[in-house]
């Protein structure tokens, strides 16, 4: 399976081709609201200046091109294409501030900082400009065409969407849930996990059609629409489809949804409707964790977004709804899983439970899902189940699902949508009561009943048949796991290909501010022990005040310093000082490192935690009683001296496979879960058929 390639065969020129994009499409959509302006008799004001406009550096194809090209786009100072010196294009671009508070300069901006030009090739940069100017987004046509953009990077980006729980929802599964949840004109609508923006661009359509006048428009803009997406590239294609779609200004999120703790979100952060798809089988840094109870803490990263859709959810005298993707395992899950299902049923109205067939997420995944349909009136007094079933045509079939080539059609939704204003029970449809899922264990995985109004207990067969099909997915998780890791390792420079220098020559400062910083008593201040960090993942931080702090914490710590764990190192509780963490305190166990210019903060992380610096770490601390690092060795560490650019490429491709590996375990905890229950069920079965007529569950 391809990992590393994508559109033209580099996944990293993605990211490239979207920020073209959004400059092509911005300069279109600004010459149309200019031409309207016009039309009006009104002043336009550009989001973007001379000589920033696309149409100023980009639309001559025999513009600026090779070295003056790049320099005019990556440099901080560069001399632009009017023969004037300024900022260059992403730095003019980041610098960008709304004129009143919140317009398309400041999503631009938005998008801007967390964009890089990994393109190092002026001519070839020039070449890919000069393509996209071909496309023109002023016309409805051309919609389809950055639709089939949209669908190829998509195709291109699914292994590495996979990689990490992300599976965009198909066109027809948006449009029946924003049909059914049926969002009104006035009601706020949040997909915290947006990807590139599906649920969002659907909802502002179906209230777009509500709109009568220019206040109804004005709402729409400003106060109805709110997303989240932590990805970058993703990100950016939800802002381009938004913007594109009419949203002039996306109030998109570029942070983790999940990186706020959850009892600190109160009435005034809740919405009306929550409408997402949020990743599943992915895991999340434990110092999110940290943000949930104790009780309810779980690396299954959807199990963690229900929660904050729970909490996120209006409550009465106007209580919200939700509809939300769920994977199976979500159904039949126990432990921390039935945990959330039970505050679920026991605080929210679970009405409806929709199953979905197998191959609904094809090519992306075949796991099953269901789709979940709550709001916070009242507890349920009962579910109802609806099994969507497969069209005839492929119900016939050997391997009966939908696939790649033969997807779900939203015109096979029309029965469903036609049940769902007046309940009956049908071959389809079914209802159980609340009490009777809390006394099977908040269970809701489950089928049609029988005739004498019993859940059907599934045969032995299919058990088996889950059971084997389970074990393939932890084997092929397993062999993932593996393969990554070999991986990773041959990405890691060896002596023979690549001079090593010590920290030292390499100029970089060992423990640069060894003073507590000047703090008042009453002044709170975030404060990092060895117990805090745990590969390159923050846990555990302490908040204190200043007379709380311990006597030895006396090192400041900046953004994107490197701190190096001096007590046992070679267990790797090393970590790159994030935003959050700037200008606070970590104990004397840790080395604080500042690299120069040109030494990538995360590439010497990386190169810690490689097997040829841990074998220094035992050389430095042989014979030692209490194995601890001196400042002196922390100077003798010796790594790879490699350009900025070298190292920049291998950190992509390392974090890359970070991502793989931590789905893979993350997958492989998922599914043993899964096998778990199933060889229970499978158990159950066996014990049912010794004792005659007894349920499994009675027995």
């Amino acid at each position: 399976m391809r990992k590393d390639k994508g559109l033209n065969g580099d996944l990293d020129r993605l990211p490239m081709l979207t920020w073209i994009m959004f400059l092509k499409f911005l300069d279109d959509l600004e010459l149309q609201r200019e031409e309207e302006a016009k039309l009006a008799g009104k002043k336009f004001q550009r989001a973007i200046d001379s000589p920033y406009r696309w149409r100023e550096w980009a639309a001559n194809a025999a513009g600026i091109t090779g070295d003056e090209l790049i320099s005019f786009v990556n440099n901080e100072e560069a001399v632009l294409p009017d023969g004037s010196r300024g900022p260059g294009l992403f730095a003019y671009l980041r610098g960008l501030t709304g004129r009143n508070g919140g317009d398309r300069r400041d999503v631009i901006a938005t998008v801007f900082k967390g964009t890089i030009n990994r393109m190092i090739n002026g001519y070839l940069l020039r070449d890919v400009v000069n393509k996209v100017a071909g496309i023109h987004f002023g016309s409805s046509e051309e919609l389809h065409t950055l639709g089939s953009l949209y669908e190829s990077m998509l195709r291109e980006m699914r292994d590495a969407a996979g990689d990490s729980g992300e599976f965009y929802t198909p066109r027809p599964v948006v449009r029946f849930m924003v049909a059914v949840t049926n969002p009104k004109l006035g009601e706020t609508i949040l997909d915290p996990a947006c990807g590139t923006g599906g649920f969002l661009v659907e909802a502002f359509g179906h209230l777009e059609k509500q709109c009568k006048t220019v206040q109804d428009r004005q709402l729409l803009q400003e106060r109805s629409i709110f997303g989240g997406e932590a990805k970058p590239l993703p990100y950016l294609l939800a802002q381009m489809n938004l913007l594109l779609h009419g949203l002039e200004s996306p109030q998109i999120s570029p942070d983790n949804s999940l990186a706020v703790r959850i009892t600190e979100i109160g009435e005034k952060n809740r919405v009306d409707i929550i409408l997402t798809n949020p990743p599943f089988g992915g895991e999340e840094e434990r110092g999110i964790l940290a943000n949930f109870p104790s009780d309810k803490q779980t690396a299954e990263t959807a199990l963690l977004f229900l929660q904050l859709i729970m909490r996120k959810i209006r409550r009465s005298p106007r209580p919200g709804r939700a509809a939300v993707v769920v994977p199976n395992g979500t159904l039949f899950g126990d432990g921390i899983c039935a945990r959330i299902k039970e505050d679920l049923l026991k605080e929210f109205n679970l009405h409806t439970v929709v199953r979905l067939p197998a191959g609904v997420f094809a090519p992306y995944t075949g796991q099953e899902t269901a789709l979940l349909f709550f709001d916070r009136s009242a507890p349920a007094e009962y579910v109802w189940y609806y099994q969507h079933p497969l069209p005839p045509d492929r119900a016939k079939l050997k391997n009966p699902c939908y696939t790649k080539s033969s997807p779900l059609r939203f015109e096979e939704f029309a029965p469903l949508l036609s049940w769902w204003q007046s309940r009956e029970e049908t071959d389809c449809a079914w209802k159980v009561r609340a009490a009777d899922i809390a006394g099977n264990g908040f269970n809701l995985d489950l089928h049609h009943p029988s005739e004498s109004g019993a859940v059907v207990v599934r045969t032995r067969a299919d058990i088996q048949e889950t059971v084997t099909d389970t074990t393939a997915e932890v084997s092929k998780a397993s062999h993932y796991l593996v393969e990554s890791l070999v991986e990773s390792t041959s990405l890691l420079p060896v002596t023979a290909n690549a001079s090593y220098k010590t920290l030292e020559e390499l100029k970089i400062d060992i423990n640069p501010e060894n003073r507590n910083p000047e703090k008042t008593p009453e002044d709170e201040f975030t404060y990092v022990d060895l117990s805090s960090v745990s590969f390159n993942t923050f846990e555990g931080v302490k908040k204190l005040l200043g007379s709380e702090a311990p006597s030895r914490a006396r090192r400041v710590i900046r953004e994107g310093d490197v701190i190096l764990s001096t007590v046992r190192p070679y267990l790797c509780g090393h970590a790159v000082v994030d935003e959050q963490l700037d200008n606070q305190i970590c104990s004397t166990g840790f080395s604080v490192l500042r690299c120069p210019k040109d030494i990538n903060p995360k590439f010497l992380y990386y190169m810690l935690i490689s097997p040829q610096v841990i074998s220094q770490f035992y050389l430095c601390m042989r014979g030692a009683h209490y194995p601890a690092l001196k400042d002196d060795h922390v100077r003798r560490l010796t790594i790879p001296e490699l350009e900025r650019r070298k190292q920049d490429d291998l950190v992509d491709k390392l974090d890359l496979l970070a991502e793989r590996i931590s789905s893979a375990v993350a997958g492989i905890e998922a599914y043993t879960q899964r096998l778990t229950a199933e060889s229970q069920l499978a158990l159950s079965a066996l014990l049912a058929d010794t004792y005659g007529n007894s349920t499994a569950s009675e027995v």
